[in-house]
Protein backbone atom coordinates (compact mmCIF):
# COMPACT_ATOMS: atom_id res chain seq x y z
CA UNK A 1 0.00 0.00 0.00
CA UNK A 2 3.24 2.22 -0.09
CA UNK A 3 3.11 4.79 -2.49
CA UNK A 4 6.18 5.41 -4.94
CA UNK A 5 8.02 8.74 -4.13
CA UNK A 6 7.59 9.76 -7.57
CA UNK A 7 3.89 10.45 -6.73
CA UNK A 8 4.59 12.68 -4.00
CA UNK A 9 2.18 15.23 -5.03
CA UNK A 10 1.49 19.03 -3.89
CA UNK A 11 0.63 17.78 0.16
CA UNK A 12 4.45 16.87 0.39
CA UNK A 13 6.03 18.32 -3.07
CA UNK A 14 9.60 19.43 -2.89
CA UNK A 15 10.33 23.15 -3.74
CA UNK A 16 9.89 25.13 -7.00
CA UNK A 17 13.97 25.31 -7.02
CA UNK A 18 14.46 21.72 -5.43
CA UNK A 19 16.00 22.69 -2.81
CA UNK A 20 13.52 21.27 -0.98
CA UNK A 21 12.87 17.11 -0.11
CA UNK A 22 10.55 16.15 2.41
CA UNK A 23 11.86 13.16 2.42
CA UNK A 24 15.49 14.43 4.05
CA UNK A 25 15.70 14.85 7.75
CA UNK A 26 19.08 15.28 9.61
CA UNK A 27 21.61 12.49 10.34
CA UNK A 28 21.08 10.75 13.92
CA UNK A 29 23.36 12.06 16.74
CA UNK A 30 27.04 10.34 15.33
CA UNK A 31 27.45 8.70 18.91
CA UNK A 32 24.37 8.54 20.93
CA UNK A 33 24.05 9.70 24.70
CA UNK A 34 23.77 6.51 27.39
CA UNK A 35 19.95 6.40 28.82
CA UNK A 36 19.71 8.30 31.55
CA UNK A 37 23.21 9.30 31.37
CA UNK A 38 24.98 12.69 30.53
CA UNK A 39 23.27 14.71 27.20
CA UNK A 40 25.10 17.20 25.34
CA UNK A 41 26.36 20.12 26.97
CA UNK A 42 23.84 22.74 26.03
CA UNK A 43 21.65 20.58 23.88
CA UNK A 44 17.98 20.85 24.42
CA UNK A 45 18.51 17.32 25.34
CA UNK A 46 19.97 18.32 28.56
CA UNK A 47 17.68 20.59 29.27
CA UNK A 48 14.59 18.31 28.86
CA UNK A 49 16.28 15.70 31.02
CA UNK A 50 17.51 18.65 33.87
CA UNK A 51 13.65 19.46 33.96
CA UNK A 52 12.90 15.80 34.33
CA UNK A 53 10.02 15.20 32.04
CA UNK A 54 9.67 15.13 28.04
CA UNK A 55 6.47 17.72 27.14
CA UNK A 56 5.42 16.67 23.50
CA UNK A 57 2.21 17.38 21.95
CA UNK A 58 -0.21 14.85 20.68
CA UNK A 59 -3.61 14.14 19.36
CA UNK A 60 -5.90 12.04 22.00
CA UNK A 61 -8.71 11.55 19.67
CA UNK A 62 -7.34 9.80 16.30
CA UNK A 63 -7.67 5.72 17.45
CA UNK A 64 -4.46 3.59 16.58
CA UNK A 65 -2.09 6.65 16.76
CA UNK A 66 -3.19 8.98 19.90
CA UNK A 67 -6.51 8.54 21.73
CA UNK A 68 -7.80 8.08 25.50
CA UNK A 69 -7.77 4.28 26.27
CA UNK A 70 -11.03 3.76 27.70
CA UNK A 71 -9.72 0.96 29.75
CA UNK A 72 -6.82 2.47 31.55
CA UNK A 73 -8.06 6.17 31.37
CA UNK A 74 -4.19 6.45 29.42
CA UNK A 75 -3.27 7.99 26.34
CA UNK A 76 -2.41 4.80 23.74
CA UNK A 77 -1.31 4.41 20.10
CA UNK A 78 1.37 4.48 17.99
CA UNK A 79 2.91 8.03 18.26
CA UNK A 80 2.27 7.79 22.06
CA UNK A 81 4.72 4.88 21.99
CA UNK A 82 7.09 6.22 19.88
CA UNK A 83 7.28 9.70 22.21
CA UNK A 84 7.84 6.53 24.90
CA UNK A 85 10.76 5.11 23.13
CA UNK A 86 12.00 8.53 22.87
CA UNK A 87 11.70 8.90 26.88
CA UNK A 88 13.16 5.87 27.21
CA UNK A 89 16.46 6.75 25.13
CA UNK A 90 16.81 10.18 26.98
CA UNK A 91 15.54 9.11 30.86
CA UNK A 92 16.53 5.48 30.62
CA UNK A 93 13.15 4.72 31.10
CA UNK A 94 9.12 5.49 29.12
CA UNK A 95 7.19 7.03 31.73
CA UNK A 96 9.08 10.49 31.93
CA UNK A 97 6.43 12.40 29.37
CA UNK A 98 4.36 15.10 29.80
CA UNK A 99 1.63 14.86 27.53
CA UNK A 100 0.00 18.11 25.95
CA UNK A 101 -3.21 17.03 23.72
CA UNK A 102 -3.40 19.32 20.69
CA UNK A 103 -5.83 20.18 17.42
CA UNK A 104 -4.30 19.48 14.19
CA UNK A 105 -4.34 23.35 13.55
CA UNK A 106 -2.65 24.27 16.51
CA UNK A 107 0.43 21.74 16.23
CA UNK A 108 2.93 23.95 14.50
CA UNK A 109 2.05 27.24 16.55
CA UNK A 110 2.29 25.04 19.95
CA UNK A 111 6.21 24.62 18.93
CA UNK A 112 6.97 27.81 17.70
CA UNK A 113 5.42 29.29 21.34
CA UNK A 114 8.53 26.83 23.22
CA UNK A 115 5.19 24.91 24.90
CA UNK A 116 6.47 21.76 23.62
CA UNK A 117 9.50 19.54 22.76
CA UNK A 118 8.24 17.73 19.88
CA UNK A 119 4.85 17.10 18.47
CA UNK A 120 4.36 13.63 17.69
CA UNK A 121 0.34 13.84 15.85
CA UNK A 122 0.34 11.81 12.87
CA UNK A 123 1.83 14.60 11.42
CA UNK A 124 2.70 14.78 7.00
CA UNK A 125 5.97 16.43 6.01
CA UNK A 126 5.60 19.04 3.77
CA UNK A 127 8.18 21.88 2.50
CA UNK A 128 5.57 24.51 3.37
CA UNK A 129 5.61 22.77 7.28
CA UNK A 130 9.91 22.45 7.41
CA UNK A 131 9.78 25.92 6.26
CA UNK A 132 8.62 26.37 9.88
CA UNK A 133 9.51 23.61 12.18
CA UNK A 134 11.79 20.48 11.54
CA UNK A 135 10.91 16.61 10.87
CA UNK A 136 12.39 13.54 11.91
CA UNK A 137 12.92 11.02 9.36
CA UNK A 138 9.82 9.49 7.87
CA UNK A 139 8.12 6.94 10.48
CA UNK A 140 4.77 6.27 8.47
CA UNK A 141 3.80 6.20 4.43
CA UNK A 142 0.26 6.77 4.00
CA UNK A 143 -1.72 8.59 1.03
CA UNK A 144 -5.06 10.49 1.19
CA UNK A 145 -8.79 8.64 0.77
CA UNK A 146 -12.23 8.57 1.61
CA UNK A 147 -14.04 7.07 4.26
CA UNK A 148 -17.98 6.31 3.38
CA UNK A 149 -20.78 4.33 5.13
CA UNK A 150 -21.47 0.56 3.83
CA UNK A 151 -24.34 1.36 1.86
CA UNK A 152 -22.99 4.54 0.10
CA UNK A 153 -22.33 4.06 -3.83
CA UNK A 154 -19.36 5.99 -4.09
CA UNK A 155 -16.26 4.97 -4.79
CA UNK A 156 -13.73 7.23 -5.59
CA UNK A 157 -13.04 11.11 -4.56
CA UNK A 158 -15.05 12.16 -7.67
CA UNK A 159 -17.85 10.74 -6.92
CA UNK A 160 -18.17 13.31 -4.32
CA UNK A 161 -18.73 16.41 -6.43
CA UNK A 162 -20.64 18.84 -5.06
CA UNK A 163 -21.13 16.99 -1.90
CA UNK A 164 -20.14 17.61 1.75
CA UNK A 165 -16.52 15.85 2.79
CA UNK A 166 -15.47 16.12 6.50
CA UNK A 167 -11.69 16.78 7.34
CA UNK A 168 -9.72 18.60 9.72
CA UNK A 169 -8.78 22.12 10.45
CA UNK A 170 -5.04 22.67 9.81
CA UNK A 171 -4.11 19.67 8.14
CA UNK A 172 -2.89 18.60 4.51
CA UNK A 173 -5.99 16.77 3.79
CA UNK A 174 -8.36 20.30 3.77
CA UNK A 175 -5.58 21.56 1.39
CA UNK A 176 -5.96 18.37 -1.10
CA UNK A 177 -10.05 19.19 -0.23
CA UNK A 178 -9.85 22.43 -1.28
CA UNK A 179 -7.51 21.54 -4.81
CA UNK A 180 -9.68 18.68 -5.80
CA UNK A 181 -11.29 18.68 -9.29
CA UNK A 182 -14.45 18.25 -9.40
CA UNK A 183 -15.05 20.57 -6.79
CA UNK A 184 -16.47 18.98 -3.34
CA UNK A 185 -17.69 20.54 -0.59
CA UNK A 186 -14.62 20.55 2.84
CA UNK A 187 -16.72 21.12 5.71
CA UNK A 188 -14.01 21.53 8.92
CA UNK A 189 -13.96 20.36 12.21
CA UNK A 190 -11.16 20.36 15.50
CA UNK A 191 -10.85 16.63 15.88
CA UNK A 192 -11.20 13.27 13.46
CA UNK A 193 -14.32 11.99 15.73
CA UNK A 194 -16.06 14.88 15.27
CA UNK A 195 -15.96 13.73 11.59
CA UNK A 196 -16.97 10.06 12.36
CA UNK A 197 -19.78 11.70 14.24
CA UNK A 198 -20.99 14.03 10.92
CA UNK A 199 -20.76 10.76 8.56
CA UNK A 200 -22.92 8.45 11.28
CA UNK A 201 -25.44 11.60 11.36
CA UNK A 202 -25.49 11.93 7.74
CA UNK A 203 -24.67 15.31 7.64
CA UNK A 204 -21.46 14.90 5.35
CA UNK A 205 -21.27 12.34 2.34
CA UNK A 206 -17.82 11.27 3.45
CA UNK A 207 -14.47 12.10 5.68
CA UNK A 208 -11.28 12.19 3.46
CA UNK A 209 -7.61 12.35 5.18
CA UNK A 210 -4.91 9.86 5.49
CA UNK A 211 -6.11 6.47 5.26
CA UNK A 212 -3.97 5.28 8.20
CA UNK A 213 -6.28 7.74 10.43
CA UNK A 214 -9.45 6.26 7.96
CA UNK A 215 -8.25 3.01 9.45
CA UNK A 216 -8.76 4.11 12.49
CA UNK A 217 -12.19 5.79 12.33
CA UNK A 218 -13.27 2.53 10.40
CA UNK A 219 -12.03 0.41 12.89
CA UNK A 220 -14.40 2.23 15.35
CA UNK A 221 -17.34 1.69 12.94
CA UNK A 222 -17.95 -1.52 11.25
CA UNK A 223 -20.52 0.24 9.69
CA UNK A 224 -17.76 2.29 7.21
CA UNK A 225 -15.30 1.29 4.78
CA UNK A 226 -12.20 3.03 3.19
CA UNK A 227 -12.64 3.57 -0.78
CA UNK A 228 -10.62 4.65 -4.25
CA UNK A 229 -7.24 4.61 -4.41
CA UNK A 230 -4.74 6.83 -2.53
CA UNK A 231 -4.80 10.70 -4.46
CA UNK A 232 -1.76 11.78 -2.55
CA UNK A 233 1.64 10.92 -1.07
CA UNK A 234 2.33 11.09 2.83
CA UNK A 235 5.46 10.84 4.64
CA UNK A 236 5.30 11.51 8.69
CA UNK A 237 7.46 12.77 10.82
CA UNK A 238 7.95 14.33 14.54
CA UNK A 239 8.33 17.47 14.46
CA UNK A 240 10.86 19.80 16.51
CA UNK A 241 11.11 23.63 16.70
CA UNK A 242 13.71 25.12 14.27
CA UNK A 243 16.00 26.36 17.28
CA UNK A 244 16.51 22.57 18.16
CA UNK A 245 18.62 20.56 14.91
CA UNK A 246 20.59 18.60 17.84
CA UNK A 247 17.41 17.08 18.83
CA UNK A 248 15.84 15.92 15.78
CA UNK A 249 19.59 14.51 14.80
CA UNK A 250 18.46 12.96 19.13
CA UNK A 251 15.21 11.71 17.74
CA UNK A 252 16.14 10.40 14.52
CA UNK A 253 18.98 8.22 16.55
CA UNK A 254 16.15 6.75 18.52
CA UNK A 255 13.71 6.04 15.20
CA UNK A 256 17.38 4.43 13.35
CA UNK A 257 17.48 1.89 16.88
CA UNK A 258 13.90 1.18 16.42
CA UNK A 259 14.22 0.16 12.74
CA UNK A 260 17.53 -1.69 13.30
CA UNK A 261 16.16 -3.67 16.29
CA UNK A 262 13.26 -4.42 14.71
CA UNK A 263 10.86 -2.61 17.33
CA UNK A 264 9.34 -0.28 14.83
CA UNK A 265 7.97 -2.81 12.79
CA UNK A 266 6.75 -4.40 15.64
CA UNK A 267 5.09 -1.51 16.67
CA UNK A 268 3.47 -0.97 13.00
CA UNK A 269 2.41 -4.28 13.80
CA UNK A 270 0.69 -3.70 16.26
CA UNK A 271 -1.33 -1.08 15.67
CA UNK A 272 -1.86 -1.41 11.96
CA UNK A 273 -1.10 -4.85 10.85
CA UNK A 274 -4.93 -5.64 10.45
CA UNK A 275 -5.43 -2.37 8.48
CA UNK A 276 -2.37 -2.39 5.86
CA UNK A 277 1.33 -1.75 5.24
CA UNK A 278 1.99 1.84 6.54
CA UNK A 279 5.56 1.06 7.09
CA UNK A 280 8.38 3.79 5.99
CA UNK A 281 10.96 3.21 3.60
CA UNK A 282 14.89 3.63 4.60
CA UNK A 283 15.39 7.19 6.35
CA UNK A 284 17.17 9.25 3.98
CA UNK A 285 19.38 12.54 4.98
CA UNK A 286 20.35 15.59 3.99
CA UNK A 287 23.91 15.97 5.59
Amino acid sequence: MRASTSTVGASASAAADGSCDPLRSLKPLAHMPTPGGTMPSGSAMERIVARGRLIVGVDQNTYLFGYRNSDTGQLDGLDIDLVREISRALFGRPDRVQFKAVPSAQRIGILQRGQVDLVAHSMTITCERMEQVLFSSDYLDSGQRVLVTDTSPVKTLADLAGQKVCTARGTTSLTELQRARPAVRPVTVSDWTDCLLLLQQGEVAAVSTTDNVLAGLSAQDPATRITGPRFTYEPHGIAVPKTSPELVRFVNGVLAHLRTSGRLRALHERWLGPYGDFYPPAPRYRD
